[in-house]
């Protein structure tokens, strides 16, 4: 939708109210409900404003300290929300409702406001935009159904809740059969929406579903996901279901997100990566991919962002715990899928708790940092290391996936890599939201300890 189809909308009365949304460092929308014509009459050209602590809050939305961006000490002020049109879509979820994103600027310079998401992600694909190449991404992203409300596991505690389906459902027709009212509601309503709808499936954890969307630029797929994160959530619940994306909700498998990532050259469309090297690469998709590999343990930070995040990697549960590549394996961190122009690299370590446009910046940045026009130096291209093409969770002597947001957080502040891509304004930013996810998480009494020791110990 553009901004004449949405005025005619109005007009006819078909769209009532418009949806400006920024998001924030948790992946999630946090915006305002605008009456359609005031939307068309003062913010289409004016933009609107929001309290800077949505950038400097946690999970919770409680202010917290540390943050560069918005205090106590500086009073809490505003930013701008400039609303991207080229995101103007209809909402079919939300009858009578169009959304729009915006960039997040500051009130003083007007210039973006670099810790924002989007625009952390905006930076790397403006750097691989100035090779001449577009970065394009997909996210695949798992979730869990439960029977009963949001606010039934609430009120319950988050026990003994009962999942939609009773079984492993992988690629069960009958399976994902038991609950296609609400799959297909959700298919529908992204295709809707405008977002590329390819299939969906069942998978491992009793409950769990996957429902794939066409790749895309590395922006727009971000935007993609979070609309289809927020979208999911609300389709469940209107349909009496409680859907989480959350990393590792239970013992059994947990919901992944697998990112791959390519890039083209802007020109003509002709594959970056893919060549006619070893394993289908191209010299520089070759040098890419060992840039992907050198820089994921520093980076773990952008695609493993809670707690929960690390309780994923365990050996045998397709979650990754080596840092290490191969073609078409899934045991490694780092996939190698497709052939010739589809050629591209699958990054199996982020969760579905991660923030796509982070996660997608990481990997961009890493792929990036071994390209040595990236660099503004000439040089030599990296040498890749060689695949694992067996048993990735049985070798030894390779780095590991960080274990522990403590460990992600360390290599993060010490990281080259992140300094230079980033700059220490964004490093500083996100060690920031990481401290204060460790403090609030050391700070609480959880129900394994109470059962553990309240009349034992």
């Amino acid at each position: 939708m553009d901004i004449e189809a949405l005025r005619v909308a109005v007009g006819q009365q078909e769209i009532d109210t418009v949806v400006v949304a920024m998001t924030d460092m948790q992946g999630r929308l946090q915006g305002k409900r605008f009456h359609a014509q005031f939307f068309l009459d003062e913010v289409t050209e004016h933009g609107t404003e929001a309290c800077a602590y949505l950038l400097a809050v946690d999970t919770e939305m409680n202010t917290v300290d540390g943050y560069d961006l918005a205090s106590w000490d500086n009073g809490y002020g505003d930013f701008a929300l400039e609303p991207d049109m080229a995101t103007l879509r209809v909402l079919p979820w939300q009858p009578g409702t169009a959304l729009v994103l915006a960039d997040v600027m500051a009130l003083d310079s007007g210039g973006p406001v670099r810790v924002s998401p989007r625009q952390v992600l905006r930076a790397q694909t403006d750097r691989a935009a100035a090779l001449g190449w577009t970065a394009l991404a997909g996210t695949e992203l798992e979730f869990l159904v439960f029977e009963g409300s949001y606010e039934q596991a609430w009120d319950q505690g988050y026990r003994g809740m009962v999942p939609a389906n009773r079984y492993n459902a992988d690629y069960s027709v009958l399976g994902t059969g038991r609950i296609e009212p609400l799959l297909r509601d959700i298919r529908n309503s992204m295709a809707g929406a405008g977002l590329t709808v390819e299939s969906a499936k069942g998978e491992c954890n009793p409950g769990q579903h996957e429902i794939a969307f066409r790749y895309a630029e590395a922006l727009t797929t971000a935007d993609h996901h979070v609309i289809y994160k927020t979208g999911a959530k609300e389709i469940a619940a209107s349909r009496g279901y409680a859907l989480t994306f959350m990393a590792k909700p239970n013992a059994a498998e947990g919901n992944s997100c697998h990112i791959h990532l390519s890039f083209r050259d802007a020109a003509d469309g002709s594959p970056v990566m893919a060549g006619d090297g070893p394993y289908g690469l191209s010299p520089l998709g070759a040098s890419m991919l060992a840039g992907l590999l050198a820089g994921l343990r520093e980076l773990t930070l952008l695609l493993a962002p809670t707690i929960n995040s690390y309780k994923r990697y365990a050996s045998g549960s397709f979650a990754p715990t080596t840092v290490a590549w191969g073609p078409d394996n899934r045991t490694c961190a780092l996939r190698l899928v497709g052939h010739g122009p589809s050629l591209r690299v699958e990054c199996r370590v982020p969760g579905g708790d991660v923030n796509p446009y982070l996660a997608v910046a990481g990997l961009v940045a890493a792929a990036l940092s071994r390209v040595p026009e990236a660099q503004g130096a000439a040089g030599q291209l990296a040498e890749l290391p060689p695949p694992v093409t067996g048993n990735a969770y049985a070798l030894t002597g390779l780095p590991r996936v960080p274990g522990t947001l403590e460990e992600a957080l360390a290599l993060w502040e010490s990281s080259a890599l992140a300094a230079e891509a980033f700059g220490a304004d964004v490093v500083r930013h996100y060690a920031t939201m990481a401290r204060v996810e460790l403090e609030a998480y050391r700070s609480a009494v959880t129900d394994w300890e109470l059962r553990r020791y309240f009349e034992r110990i």
